[in-house]
């Protein structure tokens, strides 16, 4: 599991540990309840140290066994939950890049503030049409996925409109790295940084790059990452997409996002940043 799924690892500990103190409660070893159970006597062990994961029908027959039936539905939803906030690529997009897209759109419209961070793409919500056909495309041969790389570029330029609604805000910030290691060749990459120097314009939308540095200090590049107003942050990694809810890890991810915002710049420092790129392409 990478180190990065914390999140997902401490969801499934707590179940773990929920279900660790049923079985004291009701007055029974691990041995005793693997007995009872009819499972292999390591069994109990290994679902109470989170090694090995429950599945719903495990947790019927621990909460049977233990005297709470009642238990059952809540500690599978969070069983549920737990599984879902870790899902490799290859999972998410087996149905192809555009079902992936559309899959997010929810999350993207009930949102009212965005914040993105990003070391190494345009975040999409300001890619123009061509930077993100060549970025999935990438995608789409790395992963070996089948091509429907067109659907899923119309997907994603649907759901840029979320930004044109009215109590919509958002924040990115990018590493100046971004504006050189692009996709597409120079004359995509010249279209997207004169597109975001478009943006730098637009009243409810804030963009700023983050300047290279030999010393950064507690502001080191870290992976990109969304924070969708105070209820979830979203962290893309090379293997997978990790998803974030509990309050205090949203509190770490936009306590980081704020340190890299005082050292960003914006306007028409940024705009000069894009110009000076553009012309070294």
């Amino acid at each position: 599991m990478p180190p990065s799924s914390s999140s997902a690892q401490q969801a499934r500990q707590l179940l773990a540990d929920r279900l660790r103190d049923l079985r004291r409660d009701a007055g029974l070893t691990a041995v005793e309840l693997a007995v009872r159970a009819g499972w292999e006597r390591t069994k109990v062990s290994k679902i109470e140290h989170a090694t090995r994961p429950p599945s719903a029908a495990d947790i019927r027959a621990w909460c049977q066994i233990c005297g709470v039936e009642n238990d059952a539905a809540d500690l599978i939803a969070s069983l549920h939950a737990a599984e879902g906030m870790w899902v490799e690529w290859r999972r998410m997009e087996r149905s192809g890049l555009r079902r992936a897209q559309e899959a997010r759109l929810p999350l993207y419209e009930r949102t009212r503030q965005f914040r993105a961070y990003s070391c190494w793409i345009v975040p999409g919500l300001i890619q123009t049409e061509d930077y993100t056909r060549a970025v999935l495309r990438a995608y789409q041969q790395r992963r070996g996925l089948h091509d429907d790389v067109e659907a899923a570029v119309a997907a994603r330029m649907k759901r840029q409109r979320v930004l044109r609604r009215n109590q919509r805000t958002a924040v990115f910030l990018v590493e100046e790295s971004v504006l050189r290691n692009g996709f597409g060749g120079p004359a995509v990459m010249r279209g997207q940084l004169a597109h975001l120097a478009e943006v730098t314009t637009w009243p409810a939308v804030s963009l700023g790059v983050i300047p290279a540095s030999p010393d950064r200090g507690m502001a080191g590049a870290a992976e990109d990452f969304w924070i969708f107003d105070n209820e979830q942050v979203n962290v893309e990694l090379i293997s997978g997409h990790l998803t974030v809810t509990q309050p205090t890890e949203i509190g770490l991810y936009a306590q980081m996002f704020a340190r890299f915002g005082e050292i960003a710049v914006y306007g028409s420092r940024a705009r000069d940043l894009f110009a000076s790129t553009g012309r070294q392409l």
